[in-house]
């Protein structure tokens, strides 16, 4: 008898140990599930606030107004960065295109800023600023000519820091130095001007057979 009844007991004991394991895995579970909201709810407390990749200032918004839904990939602000490299964008007619090469020099006249220009005499001309293109297109744009990126000239003085994206400029492709006969006699033939070409510094090699 007392043997049978040390059996309960310990049969007992070990049911309530099983029970307290039980309830130990459920709350377990319970901490998991909290933690797994927790988690979400934080995630969704930092989607309120929008972190751009680099500083600098919204200049449009796509979404504005409070409760709009905003799918993945969509535009929400157009961001301009604050240390940025600006460039003139031109457009050249398809007949003077072959005048141009990448590192060709170019003098720029932009809006709001006074400059007197003297044709023929650019070291006399006063408030203009330098260029050099970096990148012609090889595709003609929708207004039918050819689209030239060019940036400030690091060997002259810089451009102002006033610009601003989308200011005017007028573009001015600088001539060669010639002889007056030479101009007489090129706008007599009608022949194009010369123009000037950067330099390569690589000199033609001469291969032997």
């Amino acid at each position: 008898a007392q043997q049978q009844e040390n059996s309960e007991k310990v049969a007992k004991a070990q049911g309530e140990q099983f029970q307290s394991l039980t309830q130990i895995a459920s709350g377990q579970a319970d901490i998991a599930k909290l933690q797994n909201q927790y988690s979400s709810y934080n995630i969704r407390n930092g989607m309120y606030t929008i972190v751009a990749a680099q500083s600098g200032q919204v200049v449009k918004a796509q979404k504005a107004g409070i409760g709009e839904f905003v799918k993945e990939g969509d535009m929400i602000a157009e961001i301009v960065p604050d240390d940025v490299k600006y460039a003139v964008e031109m457009f050249v007619r398809p007949l003077d295109l072959p005048l141009l090469a990448n590192g060709q020099k170019v003098r720029f006249m932009f809006d709001g800023f006074p400059a007197i220009v003297f044709s023929g005499w650019p070291d006399v001309s006063s408030g203009t600023f330098g260029g050099e293109i970096v990148a012609i297109e090889s595709n003609v744009s929708v207004n039918g000519k050819f689209r030239v990126l060019v940036q400030e000239d690091k060997d002259d003085r810089r451009w102002p820091r006033q610009l601003k994206i989308g200011a005017g400029a007028q573009g001015i492709s600088l001539l060669k130095d010639v002889p007056m006969w030479y101009e007489l006699w090129r706008n007599v033939n009608g022949f194009p001007p010369d123009y000037y070409q950067p330099a390569s510094g690589q000199k033609n090699s001469k291969t032997s057979k």
